[in-house]
C-alpha cells in the first residue's frame, strides 16, 4: 500500500512537570513531521528535552499539551487507547545497546514481537528469517545472545526493531558506545533500512560524527526546536518526500555496500 503521508506528525506538543515554584516546561510547542522512508536525527544538549520527546513519540508519556498523528492516526483525540498495543503494532525501538532476551536465539527474539500481536507462529517465523536474511545473519538464527558479536546483536535488535513492519522507529544513542567506524556503519545500515522498508527512523543522538548519514537534523534547546535542517548528500539536496514506491517487504535488496561490525 503506497504511504500518503508522514508517519509520524506533532502540534504544539507540550509536556510540564510540576506545579507552581517547582513547574518545569520540559518540552515547549514542538511542531515535527516525519515522513516514512526519512532519516532524523533529534540532538540537543543533555536537559534539551530529547528524551522527553522521545517518550512521548514512543507512547510511553502522555504529553500536557497538543496533538500527535501516528500513521494517520490521531492518537490523543479523546477515545481510550491500548497504548501497549499501539506500541507494538506501529513503532519500533533500537536501544544503545541490543537488549536481546538472553535465553531467546536470535530467530525467536525477531518473533517476539510478533508473538505479541498475535501472528501466527509459522508466519512470524518467516518473517523473522527473512529478516535474518536481509540483514546477512542467516546463519546465525539458532544462536542465544551471548553466542553473537556485537555487529550480529545489532543486527538481530534492528530486525526485532522491523518484525512488525513500524510506520516509525525511534533509536535511542545507536551509536554512544561505538567508535566512528562502527558508529558509522550502524548509521550507514539505518538510512539504508529507512529508504528500503519505507520506514521512518528517528534517532536520539549527542553524535555530531554521525550528521552526514541524516536526511535531517532537529535541534532542541530547553524544551524547544531551534532549528530543522536537511542534510545534502553528494553535493544535492535530500528530499522531505518519502521515497516512491517505498516497499515495506522484507525481501532482500540488491547487493549492498553498508557494512556492520562482525
Amino acid at each position: 500500500m503506497e504511504n500518503t503521508g508522514p508517519a509520524i506528525e506533532t502540534k504544539k506538543l507540550t509536556k510540564t512537570y510540576g506545579e507552581g515554584r517547582t513547574k518545569v516546561n520540559a518540552l515547549k510547542s514542538v511542531d515535527l513531521a516525519v515522513n516514512k522512508g526519512e532519516l532524523l536525527a533529534i540532538m540537543g544538549p543533555s536537559g534539551s528535552g530529547k528524551t522527553t520527546l522521545l517518550m512521548i513519540l514512543g507512547l510511553v508519556t502522555v504529553p500536557t499539551e497538543g496533538t500527535l498523528v501516528l500513521d494517520g492516526d490521531n492518537i490523543y483525540n479523546g477515545r481510550a487507547r491500548d497504548f501497549q498495543k499501539l506500541r507494538r503494532e506501529k513503532i519500533g525501538f533500537i536501544f544503545q545497546f541490543s537488549n536481546l532476551i538472553p535465553f531467546l536465539t536470535a530467530e525467536e527474539n525477531i518473533m517476539l514481537p510478533m508473538d505479541l500481536v498475535g501472528v501466527p507462529s509459522q508466519k512470524a517465523r518467516s518473517r523473522a528469517r527473512e529478516l535474518l536474511d536481509y540483514l546477512e545473519v542467516t546463519g546465525r538464527a539458532h544462536e542465544l545472545p551471548e553466542r553473537l558479536s556485537g555487529g550480529e546483536r545489532q543486527r538481530v535488535a534492528i530486525a526485532r526493531a522491523l518484525a512488525n513492519r513500524p510506520a516509525m522507529i525511534l533509536a535511542d544513542e545507536p551509536t554512544a558506545s561505538l567508535d566512528t567506524d562502527r558508529g558509522l556503519s550502524v548509521m550507514r545500515l539505518l538510512r539504508q533500512l529507512s529508504t528500503e522498508q519505507g520506514t521512518a527512523i528517528l534517532v536520539v543522538t549527542h553524535d555530531e560524527r554521525m550528521i552526514g548519514e541524516v536526511d535531517r537534523v532537529l535541534q532542541l534547546v530547553d524544551g524547544a526546536v531551534v532549528s530543522d535542517e536537511s542534510q545534502t548528500k553528494a553535493g544535492s539536496p535530500v528530499s522531505k518526500d518519502p521515497p516512491q514506491g517505498a516497499s515495506q517487504s522484507a525481501a532482500k535488496p540488491p547487493e549492498s555496500t553498508v557494512q556492520v561490525e562482525t
